[in-house]
């Protein structure tokens, strides 16, 4: 048997020797309980308390299943992207189709009342995230804020404000570019239905990740899906490339190890980035 060194033991594990201290209490702390503050380190318990200085991950703030901070109210961020979608709707109406024209998705398209091309591969790369949040029709902007609303209001408390906003917008610069890749390149398409099938997608993940009954998200999957195909002139691309992108970025958050969780998710988040400029870029060189 070997000696004992002489060092204290640890208050929290009893069998780890070491010669640390907590800078607030003193008491002997290991390396698995040392917090790094601002001179020294603490134990768990004087920054639990909030009688120390550490830095330790928030103890006392409860996260969501993603790792983000819960916030008081659920729908922080879905009021924020309801806000700018009805800003834009009035502006449209008080604007007119000239607004529609310079803010809608389109590919590559020569414009007789300019005299000129305009379009994504024309270098307007902004109309592929000003056309997910522009509506025309009073119909379109309603179902869409409506899903908007209900399903944002799933998803949001469970993935945490920023997280949450991340998603949104790569589901919606997913399903502009899946539109512009796939879509004739004078043909116009504008809306928020990216951003809603990507929620619709994140609440599958959701659903899963949490072992619920996945029947109703299946069913309520395959009626969207159902409308999508079967309604005319709805654009079939922005949807499937929302879903697509959304259930992807979701996955990656939900599913990231705790131990490198930033770093999993900002590579999720960075992956469908990738594959969303491989599709316009495709498409532009393509266009030009």
């Amino acid at each position: 048997m070997e000696p004992e060194s002489g060092l204290p033991r640890c208050h929290r594990h009893p069998d780890v020797e070491t010669g640390i201290r907590c800078t607030r209490c003193e008491k002997p702390i290991c390396p698995q309980c040392m917090v790094s503050a601002s001179v020294g380190f603490q134990c768990p318990d004087c920054v639990r308390n909030g009688s120390g200085t550490g830095h330790a991950p928030d103890a006392n703030q409860p996260r969501t299943l993603a790792g983000g901070r819960v916030a008081t109210d659920g729908r922080f961020v879905t009021k924020i992207l309801i806000a700018i979608n009805l800003a834009l709707f009035i502006a449209v109406q008080v604007a007119g189709d000239r607004l529609v024209d310079e803010l809608s998705l389109i590919g590559y398209a020569y414009n007789p009342q300019l005299g000129e091309v305009v379009g994504v591969a024309d270098g307007e790369w902004y109309r592929l995230l000003t056309s997910a949040f522009l509506h025309q029709e009073i119909a379109h902007f309603v179902f869409n804020m409506l899903g908007l609303w209900i399903i944002g209001g799933i998803v949001e408390p469970e993935l945490g404000r920023a997280r949450y906003a991340a998603m949104c917008l790569l589901s919606g610069l997913s399903g502009s570019a899946l539109a512009y890749l796939l879509s004739a390149a004078n043909q116009p398409s504008l809306g928020a239905s990216g951003i809603v099938f990507g929620l619709i997608g994140a609440w599958a993940v959701l659903t899963r990740r949490r072992r619920y009954d996945m029947r109703p998200v299946v069913l309520f999957v395959g009626l969207s899906l159902l409308l999508t195909f079967t309604r005319p002139g709805i654009s079939w691309e922005a949807h499937v490339g929302g879903l697509i992108g959304g259930a992807l970025v979701t996955y990656g958050l939900v599913h990231a190890p705790r131990v490198r969780r930033n770093l999993v998710q900002y590579a999720a988040c960075g992956l469908v980035v990738l594959i969303d400029v491989g599709m316009i870029l495709a498409r532009s060189v393509a266009l030009t």
